[in-house]
């Protein structure tokens, strides 16, 4: 007879964390990834709605500190430029601090900045736009490093339905912002602060998310290796073919934001038409979400989505330019390619890369570049207007730029990656 078995080494107290883990993992493997995903999308609730829902307060603003175009111009222009300075330096928090945390920050500095912002000061106007985009910043470029984590085989429809998310909540502040600070009876200060929802919102949907994360990059996988095996992200082509489609995306994009109405004006539109159309623009930005990410899912690239979608872009400039009386078309084409071109841009940023790391370093480098074009472009169409006294040729750079992106999204929407060896294979 074999003696009584008394416990292995395998089966010892040491192993049996692990194993009440897994079973906990096990039991709430359902809910996990639902409040995963809602937090995401309540992310990026939060990645335009704070900056597009400035605008149609922005002549109040104006008027009640005597801000002159410039100025005030650069309310517009300053969260730009903070995507483009904080964007590298997201990577290098969420190695620091874990993605969770990096991302719940980012969320933090989003409401301090809505809550400065509304202070009712000069200074803290500019500041807490300041501190808004610096957060924004940091959830654009950390988003889609995790989806490569945690929906590495969903990345198509995850980033649609946030992009979506996005779009409509961009919409919605833009389209109630100027009702509660004219009819509401809070101002522009208070309407601006009702915006504070959003990110208070999210950050209770997300703390959970603190003390539960998934496992990243093994500890042995560097950020260099991540990122290439011969060196930084930055010197590889399909690297730079998916920045500089992103770059050219937000270049005239941005351009359209916050020009629209004023080249609408020039065709004989009235103000409240114009503002519509812009809404409408805004709108139709967020449509693709809808239906890009199943779309993507069958095909065996992007190529031709992204030509497609570059071509909408031109279209609508072409037709704003030769055929004004339809502008309700070209508003909606124009809104719904370079909708769905920052979409495959922020696609790209998973498909394109290996591991999370690198998903992480290529969205920092190009949303980098791209929103530091974006930055440039309204100020650069603006000047190239009043030295020409017409929007004609203004709007033939931005064609041309727009011929240029879908070029650059043939190359990028090929079946490849960047270089470098995927952690599973280490």
């Amino acid at each position: 007879m074999r003696p009584p078995s008394s416990p292995s080494p395998s089966s010892s107290s040491p192993a049996s964390p692990p194993r009440a883990s897994r079973l906990r993992q096990r039991s709430s493997g359902g809910l996990r990834p639902a409040l995963l995903l809602t937090g995401i999308l309540l992310i990026a609730a939060n990645l335009r709605a704070p900056v597009t829902g400035l605008a149609p307060v922005l002549a109040m603003i104006q008027e009640v500190f005597a801000l002159d175009t410039a100025r005030a111009g650069l309310l517009t222009t300053l969260p730009l430029l903070a995507f483009a300075l904080v964007s590298p330096l997201a990577p290098w928090l969420a190695r620091r601090v874990e993605l969770e945390r990096a991302l719940f920050g980012a969320l933090a500095l989003i409401a301090a900045g809505v809550v400065l912002r509304s202070a009712g000061t000069v200074w803290s106007l500019f500041a807490g736009t300041a501190v808004i985009g610096a957060g924004i910043a940091i959830g654009n470029v950390l988003l889609p490093a995790l989806l490569k984590r945690d929906f590495p085989s969903r990345i198509a429809s995850v980033t649609g339905a946030y992009a979506l998310s996005m779009g409509v909540a961009a919409a919605l502040a833009s389209a109630t912002v100027f009702p509660l600070a004219s009819q509401g009876g809070i101002g522009w200060s208070g309407a601006l602060l009702a915006m504070v929802v959003l990110p208070v919102g999210a950050l209770l949907l997300w703390w959970p998310q603190l003390g539960r994360h998934t496992a990243a990059a093994p500890a042995g996988a560097s950020a260099g290796a991540s990122a290439a095996p011969g060196g930084p992200i930055w010197r590889y082509a399909l690297a730079w073919q998916v920045t500089l489609f992103m770059g050219l995306n937000s270049f005239v994009y941005y351009v359209m934001i916050g020009w629209l109405p004023a080249i609408l004006a020039s065709r004989g539109y009235s103000a409240p038409e114009a503002g519509s159309l812009h809404g409408w623009m805004q709108l139709a930005s967020a449509l693709p979400g809808l239906m890009l990410g199943p779309l993507i899912q069958r095909l065996p690239d992007q190529k031709l989505v992204a030509l497609a979608m570059s071509l909408l872009v031109a279209a609508g400039l072409l037709g704003l330019q030769w055929l004004p009386g339809l502008a309700g078309l070209w508003v909606s084409l124009f809104g719904f390619g370079a909708g769905a071109c920052i979409i495959l841009a922020l696609m790209f940023m998973g498909l394109r890369t290996h591991d999370p790391r690198q998903a992480a370093a290529l969205s920092g480098m190009a949303q980098c570049v791209g929103y530091l074009l974006a930055a440039f472009g309204p100020p650069l169409i603006g000047g190239l207007r009043d030295a020409t006294q017409d929007w004609s040729l203004a709007l033939t750079v931005c064609l041309v730029l727009a011929l240029g992106m879908a070029g650059l999204g043939v190359l990028a929407g090929r079946n490849r990656k960047i270089p470098g060896t995927p952690a599973a294979e280490r």
